[in-house]
């Protein structure tokens, strides 16, 4: 069953969350007992995200210095196999543009398709961190429209090179982003709304949001979306606001607004921890609120956060 079946078919508010595959070198138990922790609320799929490579430069000693690629995140393919055949959850990774060759795009989804995981979320990526602006690697993507083409003509048994495969399966179903807040590369949301329906008419099932902390924006967002015809499930992405930090940290980072309500009880804070009970109740009223409006999922972001997502599922759920 796909993601957008097991969201419909749900009578309540459908619960589910993304996880980052362990850095390199270390083993998978923490990523088993953020599962364990958040199992008894039947998460309906998670996500599992993808990191692209960096460019590091190793010092060789004369003078000299060799630029070589890291990727410090491998094994989202490994990680997905694992906990689906460990929990039988749905798994959901995420494809990226950046990073990737249309070649390497090509064996992931392979590999995901002999795995019998073909549920996935399509997203452009971020630049890499010595990049002034968005650079595709040679032979990628520059937009996540391009990449669903890629795998719209895999589910058609064509290779990126236009050979036929000889043995078809079960095709790929996917969502994609969007952006109540509009993306920080777009002039407006006007923008972004016309390329969230290009991405719909392009085969995205549904769209997860940017994490946000005003529920008027998600609100005002979706009205629009539906002038403009897109009928897909709008999925919110929430994320707990959880330490002092945050408040210069998440608007730069995620190019979010922080409601004045919640930024004037954080303040009031002198710790981390109470400015985590803060993140809980406010991410409890958000959420309640969005379930009264017929939310068909909330998606949480749990990086740093598992602790937060299991007090507030335990009274919303």
């Amino acid at each position: 069953m796909k993601v957008i079946d097991l969201i419909n078919k749900n009578k309540k508010t459908a619960f589910s969350y993304e996880i980052l595959p362990p850095l390199k070198g270390t083993g998978i138990d923490k990523v088993y007992q953020t599962i364990e922790d958040l199992k008894e609320f039947d998460p309906q799929y998670i996500n599992i995200t993808t990191h692209r490579s960096e460019h590091v430069y190793r010092d060789l000693g004369n003078g000299l210095f060799q630029r070589d690629k890291l990727r410090r995140r491998p094994g989202t393919v490994a990680v997905a196999a694992a906990i689906q055949n460990k929990y039988n959850i749905k798994v959901v990774p995420h494809l990226l543009c950046s990073g990737f060759t249309r070649e390497e795009t090509e064996y992931v989804l392979l590999d995901l398709q002999f795995l019998g995981i073909t549920d996935l979320l399509v997203l452009r990526g971020d630049k890499a961190k010595h990049e002034s602006v968005f650079t595709p690697e040679e032979n990628g993507y520059h937009h996540a429209i391009e990449l669903q083409e890629q795998i719209n003509q895999f589910n058609k048994g064509v290779f990126v090179d236009g050979s036929e495969m000889k043995v078809t399966a079960t095709p790929f179903s996917y969502g994609v982003a969007c952006y109540p807040e509009r993306h920080e590369e777009a002039p407006n949301l006007e923008s972004d709304i016309y390329w969230l329906k290009k991405k719909v008419e392009a085969g995205a099932e549904y769209a997860v949001t940017q994490l946000f902390y005003d529920n008027k924006k998600y609100f005002e967002f979706v009205e629009k979306v539906r002038k403009e015809g897109i009928d897909i499930p709008i999925i919110p992405g929430i994320k707990p606001f959880k330490r002092l930090a945050h408040l210069s940290m998440l608007p730069k980072t995620f190019r979010t607004d922080l409601p004045e309500e919640l930024t004037k009880e954080v303040l009031k804070c002198k710790t981390d921890k109470e400015a985590q009970q803060v993140g809980i109740e406010w991410c409890v009223t958000q959420c309640k609120e969005l379930m009264a409006y017929g939310v068909p999922s909330i998606h949480f972001y749990s990086v740093a956060a598992v602790d937060s997502i299991r007090e507030i599922a335990k009274i919303i759920y």
